[in-house]
């Protein structure tokens, strides 16, 4: 089985809609994808019933968390999006990006860049607004050439002149909210050097001290000591190593399968939550 647990729509920050998601995991021969937007499950349902055959569909997430003042990114597998306090908080945080973008591009005039708000929200069809939806409207406007170009202190990487902080869960409440709505955490690319995600051991162990199911040890930005590390480290917690591609459509290279998980670590995710189920193409039953 070929298994990519973490890919984006734009229902959040990638290029595709989850439909056409959906469908090219299929092509890329994946037997198993899971969709994990940024704070949102808006496309859940598109990719439920774009569905094609042979292909199961994880119900997932992707949360804004921060640790120390640092981004952190977690993983929510097969939760209950309706469970009330986890739903609060997904209303929160995606009220906070648009606040936060708003803020960015104020900054961003003032800094002499010709771009609007209106371009922004038209960049980002879903309800959720992020930091890549900016930098594709400053390379619309001719500020940039490429959208990585927006990611430096000249302009919105953390700490960059027009850098605006947000509203951010702690990492071990993020875990308790999914595990109160049955699902399962797995802390995203825990060694992205390349993008400032970097967290210690002792960062890990205090997460798998609060429920922490698994981590991204298979990742495009992590290198290979870092991953042999990772897995060492996951062993000696008794947590599930996962593989993944982070795929954001054509901003990322259309890379689904880039990375798997092994079949035992989804299978040992998939058994650890009550919350919701596996999604196949017939929709009429559970995959599990």
């Amino acid at each position: 089985m070929r298994i990519d647990l973490h890919c984006h729509s734009d229902a959040s920050d990638g290029t595709r809609p989850p439909a056409e998601v959906v469908r090219r995991a299929r092509a890329r021969n994946l037997d198993v994808v899971a969709l994990t937007d940024h704070d949102t499950v808006a496309g859940w349902d598109e990719a439920a019933s774009a569905l094609p055959d042979g292909l199961t569909l994880v119900p997932g997430i992707e949360l804004s968390c921060a640790h120390r003042g640092r981004s952190l990114h977690m993983l929510g597998y097969l939760f209950d999006p309706e469970h009330p306090a986890l739903a609060a908080e997904l209303a929160r945080i995606c009220d906070d990006r648009v606040i936060r973008a708003q803020s960015m591009v104020d900054r961003l005039r003032g800094l002499g860049v010709d771009v609007t708000w209106g371009m922004v929200r038209a960049l980002a069809k879903g309800e959720v607004v992020g930091r890549p939806h900016i930098a594709r409207a400053m390379v619309d406007a001719g500020a940039i050439r490429t959208a990585d170009e927006a990611f430096t202190s000249q302009w919105i990487a953390q700490g960059g002149r027009a850098y605006v902080e947000r509203y951010a869960l702690d990492p071990e409440r993020a875990v308790g909210l999914v595990r109160a709505a049955g699902g399962v955490c797995v802390l995203a690319h825990p060694r992205a050097r390349r993008r400032g995600y970097v967290f210690e051991d002792e960062v890990i162990e205090r997460l798998a001290a609060a429920g922490l199911a698994g981590i991204e040890t298979d990742h495009p930005d992590h290198i290979p000591a870092d991953r042999a590390h990772l897995r060492d480290l996951a062993a000696a917690l008794g947590l599930a190593v996962t593989g993944s591609s982070d795929d954001h459509g054509a901003l990322t290279g259309d890379r689904l399968g880039a990375e798997t998980t092994a079949p035992e670590s989804f299978e040992r995710l998939a058994a650890a939550a009550s919350g919701g189920d596996l999604r196949v193409p017939d929709r009429g039953r559970e995959a599990r």
